[in-house]
């Protein structure tokens, strides 16, 4: 796997598939770019697809904040995947890295060929919704934690709402003590889905998408992600919806082929 300084930030990466099309996938957080293989690799003789894993994620380098400016980390996870972008490309991101690709093709559209968004969270998209006030009192209550340094608590809440399903004590032990580490980097993100330092849900700015745009999400998911799924849909002139049964927020992990299906289709219309 290659590895080079991408925007300062040690950055590991890598390629799936050999197809004529380039094409760039964003994990979430927790995760790595190499969580996207299942997912892409059936894809690849019609596109090649470069996932890297976000600072302080898989075997890039670890991420200490150099500043305390709401949305620094967003920021740069964006500035690391435009790096990659050279023509227009086939994004795909999930959950944060869903956010990721909509700031992208906010800011540049023309150089997104088509866009997937699986699992967004970018719940300021879905502001003062029923969905968004049931969510919040939860939120305060993960940065309470995470304020007071309870970290381990804080991880366990995290993964029982957005993980796979598993239960904490059912994770290898490095996960857990790699999760619980990773929350610092939580602490930083997750206002963020809220408060939208990128501007991304702005006037004006999600209607100027003029590629075919996927919105996918699971029926299991916190009821959030289907309303943003739906806020999102309303301002994009080219988009398509899909539910996936019996999936949650990790659906890439638990649900590739049928994900793999879907982002076919997407590329289809492009």
């Amino acid at each position: 796997m290659p590895r080079d300084i991408r925007q300062g930030a040690e950055t590991n990466w890598q390629v799936i598939g050999e197809g004529e099309r380039p094409a760039l996938a964003i994990h979430c957080m927790l995760g790595a770019g190499e969580m996207w293989a299942p997912v892409l690799a059936p894809l690849g003789a019609q596109i090649s697809t470069t996932t890297f894993d976000l600072p302080g994620h898989g075997k890039s380098a670890p991420w200490t904040p150099e500043t305390v400016e709401p949305g620094a980390y967003q920021r740069l996870a964006t500035q690391i995947a435009a790096s990659f972008i050279e023509r227009p490309v086939d994004l795909i991101g999930h959950s944060f890295g869903a956010i990721v690709a909509l700031r992208i093709a906010v800011a540049a559209p023309e150089a997104v060929r088509s866009l997937t968004l699986v699992e967004p969270v970018l719940f300021a998209a879905a502001r003062n919704t029923a969905e968004w006030n049931t969510l919040r009192p939860h939120q305060d209550h993960l940065e309470a934690l995470m304020a007071a340094g309870e970290h381990e608590e804080a991880a366990r809440r995290f993964v029982r709402d957005w993980g796979v399903g598993l239960p904490w004590e059912a994770l290898p032990a490095h996960q857990r003590a790699q999760f619980i580490a990773q929350m610092a980097i939580i602490a930083e993100v997750a206002p963020g889905n809220f408060d939208d330092p990128g501007n991304i849900c702005r006037e004006g700015g999600l209607e100027q998408i003029d590629a075919p745009v996927l919105l996918v999400h699971g029926d299991r998911s916190p009821p959030i992600t289907a309303r943003v799924c739906e806020s999102i849909a309303a301002r994009l002139p080219d988009v398509g919806t899909a539910c996936v049964p019996g999936a949650g927020h990790m659906l890439p992990l638990t649900h590739a082929q049928q994900l793999s299906e879907l982002i076919a289709l997407n590329l289809d219309r492009s």
